[in-house]
């Protein structure tokens, strides 16, 4: 049976179109129009006057609704993917933190389980491994037993373990990095800085090395740096400078709103992603939780809507949900909706490599679909065609 979306706001990479007509097929977009078109036998679904988009794709994500993904389970992965579809999530990258080499490993297992059983949440696009090559004095929350330089040996036993790795994030100035990049390269991952204290000459020399992503900018890396009276770019300055793409935690809390606006203007939507970097703790209650594996994590505080450090000397990681950031940039950083949604689906869709078919809704792509209000709640997330949530069903 086909669907038809009707009395909604399409939000296309081109335009907004008021009351027009999406097609679904076989968990494929088949027609996008301005006008009304008869499907005898369609099911119809009234967007109720509100925003029809394509649905966000979060690339960098710890967990959600009590779980992280480095509890290493199959209900763990399967509940954060439908916690996060609540908020109009419709693909994501699960994401580890710096953990013994074990557990990593054990995570990467579940990954492929996990992928197959899920059919209630946001579909999964490979796994980022944050870490656990970082730079100590910027490790922010990351657990300091486990950082350590890049080993060849280490990585290329991970690499072998799995074919589900989709993008790794390193410090580009650790002895080593420069050769794991180009490794990366030809794995066919996305190869990312973070947690780093490069300067701008490191910078650029893994960006010519297969390095393509700056990770939460901003957070945990390098500003401009004063050694013997002279200045020099950090990672900050290098990665707005570079052609290089980036992804920022739009939650309101982590960039205030002039930063925000800051890279808007320099780097340009196409090459911003807004990413959640959720931990467990998204879509509950505030309070006590744990970053990290249940196991072996490290203890937090949630409140005032970002996850702290007991001693509240740094962020440890957000609680956002996907249609927090593109609230946040709409009415924080004087983004457009289209342009706020495009950094939620179409640009996080291309770093990724799946732009062909998810991230806009375009005839032929994924039926990936979140229907939302003016105010950016979400009413009704479809992914490949199926709701996975309805508002008060």
């Amino acid at each position: 049976m086909k669907t038809k979306i009707i009395n909604g706001t399409i939000i296309t990479p081109f335009r907004a179109i008021r009351n027009g007509t999406i097609v679904l097929n076989e968990g494929t977009i088949e027609q996008v129009s301005a006008h009304d078109l008869s499907v005898p036998g369609a099911e119809v679904i009234d967007a109720g006057g509100h925003y029809v988009a394509p649905g966000f794709i979060d690339i960098h994500i710890h967990g959600g609704g009590g779980y992280d993904f480095m509890d290493g389970t199959l209900e763990a992965f399967l509940k954060i993917a439908e916690k996060h579809a609540a908020y109009g999530t419709t693909a994501m990258v699960p994401t580890t933190l710096t953990s013994e080499k074990e557990d990593l490993l054990n995570t990467l297992d579940m990954y492929q389980s996990a992928s197959d059983a899920n059919t209630r949440g946001a579909r999964f696009l490979g796994m980022h491994l944050e870490g656990p090559y970082f730079a100590l004095s910027q490790r922010g929350a990351q657990d300091p037993r486990y950082i350590r330089n890049p080993d060849p040996k280490e990585y290329e036993e991970i690499l072998a373990h799995s074919n589900n790795i989709s993008r790794w994030s390193a410090a580009p100035e650790l002895p080593g990095a420069i050769d794991f990049g180009r490794r990366l390269r030809e794995k066919g991952i996305l190869a990312a800085i973070a947690h780093t204290d490069a300067l701008y000459d490191e910078v650029l020399e893994a960006f010519e090395n297969g390095y393509s992503l700056a990770t939460h900018l901003y957070s945990a890396m390098s500003g401009v740096t004063r050694k013997n009276a002279y200045r020099y770019a950090g990672t900050i300055e290098s990665a707005l400078l570079l052609d290089m793409d980036v992804e920022i935690i739009a939650d309101g809390t982590h960039l205030p709103p002039p930063l925000l606006k800051l890279i808007c203007k320099v780097k340009g939507v196409d090459r911003i992603a807004l990413i959640t970097d959720a931990m467990r703790a998204a879509g509950m209650p505030e309070g006590d939780s744990i970053l990290g594996s249940v196991k072996g994590g490290v203890r937090v505080l949630v409140e005032d809507g970002v996850a702290k450090m007991p001693d509240r000397s740094s962020f440890a990681g957000s609680v956002a949900t996907a249609d927090r950031l593109v609230r946040t940039m709409v009415q924080q950083a004087d983004v457009s909706l289209l342009d706020a949604v495009r950094m939620m689906s179409l640009s996080p869709a291309r770093m990724m490599g799946v732009d062909q078919k998810k991230g806009s809704l375009v005839q032929g792509k994924d039926a990936d679909i979140v229907i939302f209000d003016q105010d950016i709640r979400v009413q009704m997330t479809m992914v490949e065609g199926s709701v996975v949530f309805q508002e008060n069903k």
